[in-house]
């Protein structure tokens, strides 16, 4: 019978695992899941256009990939291992794959230098590349949370810059987008000098006020009811140059 060669690697691995003499080590789950992830692998590396890649250098560049290691030392290192002789080429051009088309994570600009000076104590001392790449993958993994905390903390910094700009001119009588004052419970916007206001409704609309003030307090004229402040913005742009008062 014939089997294309991709057929041949499956068959061949099933063959040899039903050779078994144990009916209950065929069925374990631990053993299919060996089985599954060998077939795997064997197509995988069969049908890769990265024919220098086999055994364990993939893997350990896939771990060293965010981890700001020199390539050169990393392409000595994984010359080190069994495969045929790998160039900078390769290296960058792998890596570059990784990134793109794998979607591996890349090297994070701001923890540069702070994995180059772990890198290069750990050298100094001795350690050993896998030793040193699993704990420049520890640090950055753990780094991670800190630099989301930190954009976090930078963007709700800049919102609130923002907001604080809209508030200033709001309460200086110049005209601006809808902005939220510290304190009040709605939306104001002044436009052509005159103020609007919006109240949220308990069915997710907006009621829009034509108010003679920035204040939660004060009375005004009901415009309409909306379902978005994009919709109330409609009308707003053609209320501000209407005669008043605007119905």
């Amino acid at each position: 019978m014939f089997m294309s060669q991709r057929t041949q690697v499956v068959y061949s691995l099933l063959a040899e695992y039903v050779r078994s003499p144990s009916l209950r080590h065929m069925r374990e789950e631990r053993s299919l899941a060996k089985l599954a992830l060998e077939i795997v692998t064997k197509l995988d590396r069969d049908s890769s256009a990265w024919k220098k890649w086999e055994g364990p250098r993939d893997k350990i560049l896939e771990v060293a990939i965010e981890c700001w290691i020199p390539k050169e030392d990393m392409l000595d290192f994984l010359n080190s291992l069994p495969g045929p002789a790998l160039t900078m080429t390769d290296l960058e051009q792998r890596m570059k794959s990784m990134i793109e088309e794998e979607y591996l994570g890349e090297p994070e600009p701001k923890l540069e230098a702070e994995c180059l000076a772990i890198y290069q104590a750990e050298k100094e001392s001795g350690t050993e590349m896998p030793a040193i790449i699993g704990r420049l993958s520890d640090y950055v993994g753990a780094q991670w949370q800190r630099l989301r905390d930190e954009k976090r903390a930078e963007d709700e910094r800049r919102s609130e810059e923002a907001r604080l700009e809209r508030e200033r001119r709001l309460l200086s009588y110049a005209d601006c987008p809808w902005t939220q004052i510290k304190g009040s419970k709605f939306v104001y916007c002044r436009k052509n000098g005159r103020v609007f206001q919006l109240k949220p409704n308990s069915d997710k609309s907006l009621t829009l006020y034509r108010v003679q003030a920035v204040d939660d307090d004060a009375s005004g004229e009901m415009i309409g009811h909306y379902r978005s402040r994009g919709d109330a913005s409609k009308v707003v742009a053609k209320a501000a140059y209407e005669p008043e008062p605007w119905r």
